[in-house]
């Protein structure tokens, strides 16, 4: 039996040989830099794909649609993955196995990054599966990953056969003495004031993320607007490349409910539904009753037909949403009753649990967050294991949303992506406010538990998170407060609503958290569901979320107006002590034995960073006061004229050696050991015996010279050195006797690498 296999040829295939594709290139000048959209190369067999380069950093996207079409549910299945490889920056993996795993936080934003502004201009009815996937292809540790990755996304998708509404155009700007900056390099982002990242189409803006050091709205609005600006020409390019190298648009089938059967429920329902949402109600109360009248909807339209069920449920969850906006819009009635700027009531408690070394719980509407502050020792700062210049971090923030928050039964896994999200939203939003490592050299950590929500849980956070960390007292600059802001919008009429709810946010057009001091905003994030808004809605949303965050703050100041003055009890005292570089290896000690001993004899923990700071922490004051003060004794340099009580360490025939400090010998000689001839230094001292000399010289070699005698006849230093110019030179090098601990390699102050590197034993880091 004979089978025949046909293949249709590959782009770019004549007469069964392989001929190399045709590379079509793009360029946009942007910021003063040139970036290059390149396809044709790779990924043939993709919808579309694409790499984007700037400098020499580089990302690949690959967008595909596929064909199978999903009737049952009832959203649109997109996914967008960016996965970092390290070989990008010419990395291998720190992990066991030495590939990348499960992705980080920082790589799980760029994908929700990349997600958010290319969502909206999808046609919600669409069925069929649409997989953006994005790599690193090139890192050149300059320029920045994560907006190359929104405009190769989007150039992928413009260039395919997928339909889309795009394409849209992402810089990042930054705000540097008082300039806007865009696309700012790695370097340049130390200096600015701003990091805003913005996506647009060429006439509006659709997703909006930045961390501020406490800019004004104008200020803000202004980056915005430079920002806008600034995509136009990722946008020209990206529409020539639709134009001369885009494949045609696939017919898909649409799942969209008939107009006119919605408009059928609406007629019949839509008082029922206002009656419904006039009544005093909470969350589930509105849930239950809704539920109850949509039963009553699909059975009094479809009956008993199942597939009609499906039909005129969804068209009952259409006209309930014309009902809230129409009412919101029109009429400025909210689902609570609420005015359009009015906050939700709010309570709040600080030191709420014994052990926690802060807490604050923060309860706004039927939103609440508990955030627990702990803080630790530079040790138990986060390494980080990534494409960024970024090696470790100091101040982390996590967030997490059980199913029980909303009444609901789910599995327990991981993190999700939305709790990464928001966890970093609120991270962001406090870092300006953090004092610096030179400060306040704690690594802290926040965790805010939602334990019930019904919508703004992010900005919540923020708010218990402020609390928590002025209950711990660390000495925050300001306290930083977070709202957010909702819009219905239809054709030129809309309404901007403050502190949102779950059901303002589901069927409203536009999710904008705003968070920041007194002074300024420290973070701000915006999604839409629309096409698109102008930087006149942003504004005034601006200035809306402003008098929301000077109202929270009010209620944060009445529970806690400042920051404790004194740490809670049960936070570990961490002091700094700093010492010479060439001390730090006599402190670790061969193999880290020194410090470990310091430590369990002490009951601290020690770390040392590369410039020598040495950080003691302990719960108990006065442990760490010992330890500090042994590691001066440690780095002590014997001085001439000062006197010490040492150790006989050993005893020849012409004199003894005593350790008047750690790691450091001198030698009395027999004639200084007493007042009176001494036939053998045995009649006045033996090994383990502690005596007490001054120092009567140190020679241009290091070796020291003793002398008992000036101790004993009360001698002054002059008296001491000419006495001991009369004796036979003789001494000790520091550190260097002939005993096993005594070797070359414990010199003080000579200690190696790999000894320095001893983690286990509180060695130094490199921290930022």
């Amino acid at each position: 039996m004979f089978f025949l296999f046909f293949f249709s040829p590959w782009p770019g295939e004549r007469n069964g040989t392989r001929m190399k594709p045709e590379v079509k290139r793009y360029t946009a000048e942007v910021g003063g830099k040139t970036i290059t959209f390149e396809t044709g190369k790779l990924a043939a067999q993709a919808g579309g794909a694409v790499t984007i380069q700037l400098g020499e950093s580089v990302v690949f996207s690959a967008a595909t649609m596929g064909d199978e079409v999903h009737e049952e549910q009832d959203f649109f299945p997109l996914t967008v993955e960016y996965e970092e490889r390290m070989y990008a920056g010419g990395r291998i993996p720190g992990s066991f196995f030495r590939r990348e795993g499960r992705p980080a936080g920082d790589t799980i934003l760029i994908g929700r990054l990349v997600d958010r502004p290319i969502r909206p201009l999808f046609s919600q009815d669409i069925r069929n599966e649409v997989q953006v996937i994005l790599y690193s292809l090139s890192a050149d540790f300059e320029n920045q990953l994560d907006i190359l990755a929104i405009n190769a996304a989007s150039a992928s998708l413009a260039i395919s056969d997928i339909p889309w509404d795009g394409p849209v155009g992402a810089v990042r700007v930054g705000l540097i003495n008082g300039e806007y900056v865009i696309n700012p390099t790695f370097q340049q982002m130390e200096d600015s004031d701003l990091d805003l990242r913005i996506a647009g189409t060429a006439d509006a803006i659709l997703m909006v993320e930045a961390g501020s050091n406490e800019v004004s709205n104008e200020a803000m609005v202004g980056a915005i607007e430079a920002g806008h600006r600034a995509i136009q020409p990722l946008i020209e390019a990206q529409l020539k490349m639709a134009a001369e190298v885009g494949k045609p648009k696939r017919e898909v089938k649409r799942s969209c409910i008939p107009q006119a059967t919605v408009d059928t429920v609406f007629e019949k329902y839509n008082q029922s539904m206002e009656t419904l949402l006039d009544a005093p109600h909470d969350k589930h109360e509105l849930a239950d009753r809704l539920a109850e009248l949509k039963a009553d909807a699909v059975e009094f339209f479809a009956g008993e037909d199942s597939e009609k069920q499906s039909e005129y449920g969804n068209a009952f969850e259409e006209a309930y949403r014309k009902v809230i906006r129409s009412r919101i819009l029109d009429r400025h009635l909210r689902p609570d009753g609420r005015a359009l700027n009015e906050i939700r009531p709010i309570w709040c408690e600080v030191d709420v649990y014994p052990r926690a070394h802060g807490t604050g719980l923060f309860t706004r509407g039927e939103t609440q967050v508990l955030t627990s502050a702990t803080l630790g020792t530079p040790r138990d700062a986060q390494e980080i294991d990534s494409l960024s210049p970024v090696e470790n971090k100091r101040y982390i923030h996590h967030y997490n949303f059980p199913p029980f928050c909303t009444g609901e039964v789910k599995r327990l896994g991981g993190q999700s992506r939305r709790e990464i999200g928001h966890g970093a939203l609120a991270e962001r939003a406090l870092v300006p406010v953090i004092p610096s490592e030179e400060d306040f050299p704690y690594t802290i950590r926040l965790v805010s538990e939602v334990m019930s929500s019904n919508g703004s849980s992010s900005m919540a956070s923020v708010c218990g998170s402020t609390l928590a960390l002025m209950d711990a007292g660390v000495p925050i600059k300001a306290p930083v407060t977070g709202i957010a802001m909702g819009l219905i919008k239809e054709g030129d009429d809309y309404v901007i609503l403050s502190d949102i709810q779950g059901a303002e946010d589901h069927l409203g057009d536009m999710d904008f958290k705003v968070a920041g001091t007194e002074k300024g905003i420290t973070a701000l994030q915006m999604d839409i569901k629309i096409r698109g808004i102008t930087t006149e809605i942003m504004r005034k949303a601006l200035d809306q979320a402003n008098e929301g965050r000077h109202f929270i703050l009010g209620k944060i100041l009445e529970v806690i107006p400042a920051p404790r003055k004194d740490l809670k009890p049960h936070v570990p005292r961490l002091i700094t002590v700093q010492v010479p570089i060439d001390k730090i290896g006599a402190i670790i000690g061969p193999g880290g034995k020194n410090i470990r001993t310091l430590q369990e004899a002490t009951n601290t923990k020690v770390d040392i960073d590369e410039n020598g700071l040495v950080y003691i922490s302990a719960t108990n004051v006065g442990d760490s006061d010992a330890a500090r003060d042994q590691i001066l004794s440690m780095i002590e340099t014997a001085i001439v004229g000062n006197i010490y009580t040492g150790k006989v360490v050993r005893v020849t025939d012409f004199g003894a050696f005593v350790e008047i400090l750690p790691n450091t010998d001198g030698m009395v000689h027999i004639s200084q050991l007493d007042s009176e001839r001494v036939n053998k230094v045995e009649d006045i001292v033996n090994v383990g015996d502690e005596i007490t000399v001054m120092v009567t010289g140190i020679d241009e070699n290091g070796k020291i010279r003793l002398s008992r005698q000036a101790v004993l006849e009360g001698w002054t230093l002059d008296q001491a050195v000419a006495a001991d110019s009369k004796k036979p030179s003789s001494g000790h090098r520091p550190g260097n006797s002939d005993r096993s601990r005594h070797n070359s390699d414990h010199k003080s102050g000579n200690r190696g690498d790999d000894d320095r590197r001893h983690s286990g034993s509180g060695s130094y880091k490199k921290q930022r």
